[in-house]
């Protein structure tokens, strides 16, 4: 049913095509220039921001754009851009080292996320020669600081509802900018705004704009549930004049602007996730092996054997599908790089090809950092609830990661959209796939195994691949026979959505551990990788099985409903795994390193 393993997938490709273990980038690759810059990056947490978070959470003025400068001065603001505006040009993998890193700065991920991904994006990606040589070098710097105004009362996750217009002046000089922006983030000491208006109330397009203009006034500081230490603002527009040639990108496609540069930031955001996870971990491993109860460690018990292990488990699955993507965009850079593209152009196509799995990393990474950070409350038990210990704060700044760059549900209805829109552009070939497993419902089961190391996880993976297949080509079906409304069944979708996520991290923990399996060194045992991929299968066979199980009695009946169900039953076949003796192996190596390990 699937093709033969390949060396670079399209974006969503991963569904109807085998990739080669032995191609994917994994962390235990990292070279020593990676190993250097990643050392940089920590001492910079270490020496720079840890001695003052408390200052940070307090919105210290001056603080943050003090910080930013510094982040400048070491070339970590421009990592990602070209040397010609001062950037490092460093390759897709070492700047996801970087945020990987800099996940555990706390609040002040938001400044420096922001600033770097929405905020010097677009002006890459879109600005012009003239665009990007007045701005860039002061960004890449830290001199000029950048925040981005998408949202507005009426118009989150619907941006294109926007009601702030642009007006164009009589000569034609500049444009006069009216409207609300609200949750912006870095606006209390941005020196840019990128700013999304309408102009004549009808042509979404996106502008640079002074934030110190006449006309510009801020609200107060938001009083956040988390992220205390980032400034988040409204900013109002009255009469603004800005430049003409401070258009951003073409007039009207505005919306290219806003939703390219969302991409990566939501590659970040999961990937940010990820390395806050890390440290969560170290949290809780720590505390797990000092409070004493009953004679003993609480860390020697079951039950927290058992958190400890679930915490490692999805983090190795969200950084193992972190670092395949990574490397998937760097290799989509390079070959737009060797077609003649530009360097911004590059990053572009990299980002919108993998648009699905950067939505798929940004609910991953988040969804597990929510997990991480509840079960680290749980274990610190009653200290974990107060103010005085960090596991309260982490546990506080983790929630908004759901909600901005596009909540998870808006992620996961993005998902299946842009895998159906490739298959209806011919971009990917969902439908032979597909076809190829009703006709395999429709035959005996085939009595051939796999052999060889990781036969049985092989085996699971393409059954994943199977059952999703069935069920959303078993309601695309129904869509195009009039009988389904997919835009009405979000549900649908959702289940959909979901399975993709667990696919995606599972076929990429079996390609992780397959090369680890060959690999001389490594941080643990084979046994505890092995432990940590035959886990997460288990427990994705049960998942998966119950959203292609919703998903089916949501759209299919009587016959159609018996098949599809028949043919769940036929792929769900991975072995039952004793997942208690796998995960106190885990738990063990976790509580022996005092936190990640891997």
């Amino acid at each position: 049913m699937l093709t033969q393993a390949a060396d670079t997938l399209k974006g969503g490709e991963f569904l109807i095509k085998d990739s080669d273990y032995t191609k994917v980038f994994i962390p235990e690759e990292f070279n020593e220039e990676q190993l250097m810059i990643r050392q940089m990056a920590s001492d910079f947490l270490n020496n720079e921001i840890d001695p003052i978070r408390d200052r940070i959470e307090k919105q210290e003025p001056g603080l943050s754009p003090a910080l930013l400068k510094k982040m400048g001065e070491l070339g970590l603001l421009g990592a990602h851009m070209p040397a010609e505006y001062g950037g490092m040009e460093l390759d897709t993998n070492t700047n996801t080292i970087i945020s990987e890193v800099f996940g555990a700065l706390g609040s002040f991920s938001v400044p420096f996320a922001a600033h770097t991904g929405i905020g010097m994006l677009p002006v890459l990606y879109f600005g012009t020669d003239e665009q990007k040589s007045r701005f860039l070098p002061g960004m890449i710097a830290g001199d000029i600081k950048a925040a981005y105004c998408l949202t507005e009362p009426g118009a989150g996750s619907d941006a294109l509802n926007s009601k702030t217009r642009a007006d164009l002046s009589a000569d034609g000089n500049h444009y006069l900018i009216n409207g609300q922006k609200m949750w912006i983030s870095n606006s209390g000491f941005a020196d840019v705004f990128i700013v999304f208006a309408k102009i004549d109330g009808e042509k979404f397009t996106g502008f640079i704009v002074d934030a110190k203009s006449p006309g510009i006034s801020l609200g107060e500081e938001e009083d956040k549930l988390g992220i205390k230490g980032s400034s988040t603002r409204q900013v109002f527009f009255e009469n603004v004049q800005v430049p003409a040639e401070n258009v951003l990108g073409a007039v009207g496609k505005g919306h290219l602007i806003a939703f390219n540069a969302l991409n990566i930031g939501r590659y970040k955001l999961g990937v940010m996730c990820m390395g806050g996870n890390k440290v969560v971990l170290k949290m809780a491993a720590t505390y797990a092996a000092e409070r004493q109860q009953f004679g003993q460690p609480i860390g020697n018990f079951g039950a927290i054997k058992h958190k400890l292990a679930e915490m490692a488990i999805r983090n190795f699955a969200t950084e193992s599908a972190t670092y395949r993507t990574s490397q998937l965009m760097q290799d989509k850079k390079n070959a737009e790089a060797a077609a003649g593209g530009t360097y911004g152009q590059s990053m572009l196509e990299a980002a919108e090809e993998y648009a699905i799995e950067c939505s798929i990393l940004k609910v991953l990474g988040s969804e597990v950092t929510d997990f991480c950070v509840d079960e680290n409350v749980q274990i610190h038990g009653g200290i974990g609830y107060s103010e005085e210990y960090p596991a309260a704060r982490a546990y506080r700044d983790s929630r908004i990661n759901r909600i901005y760059e596009g909540t998870n549900e808006i992620n996961r209805l993005l998902m299946i959209d842009q895998l159906f829109k490739r298959a209806l552009k011919g971009e990917l070939d969902i439908v032979s796939p597909a076809w190829a497993v009703q006709k395999e419902l429709a035959s005996m089961p085939s009595m051939e195994r796999l052999e060889g190391p990781y036969a049985e996880e092989t085996r699971a993976v393409a059954d994943f691949k199977k059952i999703i297949l069935m069920t959303a080509g078993g309601a695309a079906k129904m869509q195009m026979d009039g009988k389904l409304n997919l835009k009405e069944e979000q549900e649908i979708i959702m289940n959909c959505a979901d399975m993709m996520i667990d696919l995606f991290a599972a076929e990429s923990m079996l390609l992780r551990v397959r090369k680890l399996s060959e690999m001389q060194e490594k941080a643990q045992p084979r046994e505890v990788y092995d432990a940590m991929l035959q886990v997460f299968l288990h427990d994705a066979t049960a998942r998966i099985t119950k959203n292609a199980t919703d998903g089916i009695a949501s759209f299919a009946e009587g016959d159609l409903q018996k098949t599809f169900l028949m043919g769940l039953k036929r792929y769900n076949k991975y072995p039952a795994v004793n997942v208690k003796e796998k995960r106190r192996l885990i738990a063990d190596a976790v509580l022996k390193a005092g936190g990640w390990c891997f």
